[in-house]
């Protein structure tokens, strides 16, 4: 009996990480990954960015389990966000389940939450008459699973990061007779990796990528310093392997790298070759080894570690710093977004005197499915429908080619974007869309970074902040004092006094105009009209937008201090940030629309201790 079954993205389409996908049976939704991105160079300071749950947390009764098919951030990194949100059970193999953990107990409103159920690649879950199984697959993290959603309408299969491999080890090999046993189903529609289908042609072994980090470290004579990623658990096994065959110690250097590690001995899915006490040292005992016998590895925040290895090339790392005869080893392989990053990181580590090595550059490795690969997929499994999953649209694009290639059309195979709603019924339609979005984490923020605050930042980036401090008298309708101004960012005070002193009178002559001409007195405007008037000169001046922060004090008459009620956000360069002495507020909406939470504290405020007033609302 057909019921209703579609396929909703909420992230992983025409971008790098962040996969989620939500697909509905009936009235039930099944969570395949939730999973985060790092930011890009123009996110500035954002730590890092996962999908807007907000559909999901409007049908949270409806969701039957979040399945995952790999311990890697772009798979788990967004689950202790979304079980903030929601409550479902979470269903992953036994290291994806122990490396979820580690990120939900960072999490302090959700670290209590244990509904948790390690599946293997020959169970099956019942969920009514909708039955989940999984299949093993080849990634560079052990036990990653494919996820098989058996419905009345057929099969949906999601694939996850995979690549076929014939020299994987154990707890990496992909099940070659289960695919054939999907297959044989018959199945309805297939999200199907596709970030590596831009390369053509197979992508190198494992094996040869181990031979390779081994010469690596036998033909280098100084300390050697490996950047990975802290849950790709095969390449810190090759590490391991390479830095025993060479006779050095091991120094792991970062918490969450640490973390990866201990679980992924426990459970028995790295492998030591002598005593663990043999080959590891603290990194605080680095020192008391020389450096030739050394093979640092290290991770940054989150397990991202290129951004670390920049703080290292600039001596900023307390522990670790990049010095002449050093064999940098980059052993991850960026994205698009991120080459040029990679590229200013590298020129760095030369200039400190480093070699480079970069597995990227000399091989073709890759933890996804080449094209070769993703159309050995489609053969295997024959799907009625193509979904290409995970990668930007130029990815996505060369997937669609690829599966064209082998008898796929416009018809059944698809690009897709986040938040469309792909029915797959008796007739495979798109239903619509939704507004799915990103939520940007920065710091115990969540969701409160949007658009105004990015560009905000940018501007403060490029072009500084210019302050204009007046203090008047609203009875008598004069300005109290000369405007003190002040910039930070934006021109060096000392060597532009002409520029400052003009500004100053700019202020005063506006605010005196602003108050006399005035018949009603309007805090908002008159800020406005300093920001507008200023915003012009310094433009005119210097061909700079900066943000400008006007500050208007009154002089108190009674002692008593009074707020203004009625902010105001427009004007000028746009919202900018409140300053003064109004009570600070927590702020729980978001600028983007999404309905999510930011954890801040209220502090009281201060008693008034002088006779002026503030009025710097917007």
């Amino acid at each position: 009996m057909s019921t209703t079954l579609s396929v909703m993205p909420f992230g992983g389409l025409r971008e790098n990480g962040k996969n989620m996908y939500a697909v509905t049976v009936g009235t039930d939704i099944f969570i395949l990954d939730a999973g985060l991105k790092y930011p890009e160079s123009d996110l500035l300071g954002v730590d890092v960015v996962i999908p807007d749950f907000s559909y999901l947390v409007e049908h949270a009764d409806q969701i039957a389990g979040i399945f995952l098919t790999h311990g890697h951030a772009d798979a788990i990194g967004a689950l202790p966000y979304l079980l903030t949100e929601i409550s479902a059970p979470v269903f992953g193999s036994e290291l994806t389940i122990e490396l979820a953990k580690l990120a939900i107990e960072a999490e302090p409103e959700v670290k209590d939450f244990d509904d948790y159920h390690v599946v293997r690649g020959d169970q099956e879950v019942e969920f009514g008459d909708v039955i989940v199984s999984f299949f093993e697959t080849t990634h560079t993290i052990p036990e990653s699973l494919g996820i098989v959603l058996e419905t009345p309408n057929g099969q949906v299969v999601y694939t996850g990061d995979f690549k076929f491999d014939t020299t994987a080890a154990p707890y990496y090999r992909m099940d070659l007779l289960r695919l054939a046993e999907i297959g044989g189903k018959g199945v309805k529609a297939l999200l199907i990796d596709s970030a590596g289908t831009a390369n053509v042609g197979q992508t190198a072994h494992e094996s040869e990528i181990a031979d390779y980090i081994y010469d690596g470290f036998k033909h280098h004579d100084g300390r050697i310093i490996v950047a990975a990623v802290a849950s790709n658990i095969q390449r810190i096994q090759q590490v391991i392997d390479a830095a025993y065959r060479v006779g050095r110690k091991l120094v792991l250097s970062g918490n969450d790298l640490e973390k990866v590690v201990r679980t992924a001995l426990r459970l028995k899915k790295l492998h030591l070759p002598i005593p663990e006490n043999d080959l590891f040292v603290s990194l605080k005992n680095l020192d008391t080894i020389a450096p030739e016998e050394t093979v640092i590895l290290e991770t940054g925040k989150m397990g991202e570690p290129i951004r670390h290895l920049q703080r290292m090339a600039h001596g900023d790392d307390r522990n670790v710093q990049i010095k002449p005869g050093d064999l940098v080893f980059i052993t991850t392989t960026p994205s698009t977004a991120m080459e040029g990053y990679v590229a200013r990181t590298r020129d760095y580590l030369f200039r400190a005197g480093a070699q480079v090595k970069q597995i990227s550059t000399d091989l073709k490795s890759s933890g996804h499915a080449s094209k070769n690969d993703f159309q050995l997929m489609l053969n295997l499994l024959k799907p009625e429908t193509v979904i290409p999953v995970q990668g930007e649209y130029r990815v996505l694009n060369s997937a669609l080619s690829a599966a064209k290639e082998v008898g796929y059309t416009d018809e059944n195979a698809f690009i897709l974007a986040n938040g469309d709603n792909l029915h797959l019924e008796e007739d495979v339609y798109l239903g619509g869309s939704i507004q799915v979005g990103s939520t940007m984490i920065d710091g115990s923020g969540v969701g409160d970074i949007g658009s105004i605050v990015l560009n905000d930042r940018r501007i403060l980036s490029e072009d500084g902040v210019f302050i204009a401090v007046v203090t008047i008298d609203r009875k008598k309708k004069k300005v109290v004092s000369t405007p003190k101004i002040d910039s930070r960012g934006f021109v060096y005070v000392k060597t532009s006094r002409d520029l400052m002193r003009e500004a100053a009178d700019l202020v005063q002559t506006t605010v005196a105009d602003g108050i006399k001409n005035s018949k009603e007195f309007d805090w908002g405007n008159l800020k406005n009209s300093v920001r507008d008037a200023l915003g012009k000169f310094l433009f005119e001046q210097t061909r700079r937008k900066p943000v400008i922060l006007p500050v208007i004090m009154e002089a108190n008459q009674n002692g008593r201090r009074r707020k203004s009620t009625k902010p105001n956000n427009g004007g000028g360069q746009g919202a900018r940030p409140n300053t003064g002495e109004a009570k600070p507020q927590a702020n729980n909406g978001t600028e983007n629309g999404a309905s999510k939470k930011r954890r801040s504290r209220n502090r009281k405020p201060k008693p008034a201790q002088t006779e002026v007033k503030t009025e710097s609302a917007q």
